[in-house]
């Protein structure tokens, strides 16, 4: 019995730094937790200029994309009908107060295109789906909702994902405390390989 607790021991993984972070994926079960728990995320895009900008919504997390609505003369309609790449961040600081404890935490953030819809039939079940999420169990106060987003100007985004960029911060703190399996770790991407070794190599230092 000693002999297996110590061997479990030993299998324990413990980091000393904050470098390599592409270790702490999350499966799909637990991107799907988030992302219907979440509710809100940030939509970012280039401006004609090069820009980079973010501004929050809420969204709705259906059939692996993400859906999110807002008036069509925004800037960022004709950013986006410009050049559809787009990336999506969502994180468990976006759960409601009171959200279940083994929920998932940290964040993703997705690479996508994105593709816009004006048609009655997704407006319909987009509308009727965010105004549910936003307000759950008030009748009354999905009615309301449904109404405040059915005017004349406003366009619905769905973006397609086509990379995860993820952060398991559940993963991350128990490798902080040592109490983490090696074989529970993700695979270290090619920044956290390559390009992080070239940088070490420039400053003299070993190679991880």
């Amino acid at each position: 019995m000693l002999a297996a607790l110590m061997s479990r021991e030993t299998d324990m993984s413990q980091t000393h730094d904050h470098e390599i972070v592409s270790i702490y994926p999350f499966s799909d079960e637990e991107v799907d937790q988030l992302m219907d728990n979440s509710m809100e995320c940030v939509l970012m895009w280039a401006t004609k200029d090069g820009w980079p900008v973010g501004v929050t919504h809420a969204y709705v997390w259906h059939e692996g994309k993400i859906w999110i609505t807002f008036s069509e003369h925004r800037h960022r309609t004709a950013a986006i009908r410009r050049d559809s790449r787009v990336s999506v961040n969502v994180s468990s600081a976006g759960y409601n107060p009171g959200a279940p404890a083994e929920l998932p935490r940290g964040a993703t953030t997705f690479k996508g295109t994105g593709e816009f819809f004006q048609d009655d039939e997704t407006k319909e079940w987009f509308y009727t789906a965010l105004s549910k999420k936003l307000n759950p169990d008030n009748a009354q106060g999905e009615e309301f909702f449904y109404n405040l987003l059915d005017s004349p100007l406003r366009i619905i985004l769905a973006v397609t994902p086509t990379k995860k960029i993820m952060y398991n911060a559940g993963s991350a703190g128990r490798h902080m405390a040592g109490t983490i399996e090696e074989d529970e770790l993700g695979e270290r991407l090619g920044g956290d390989k390559e390009r992080m070794n070239k940088y070490r190599a420039d400053k003299g230092l070993d190679p991880r």
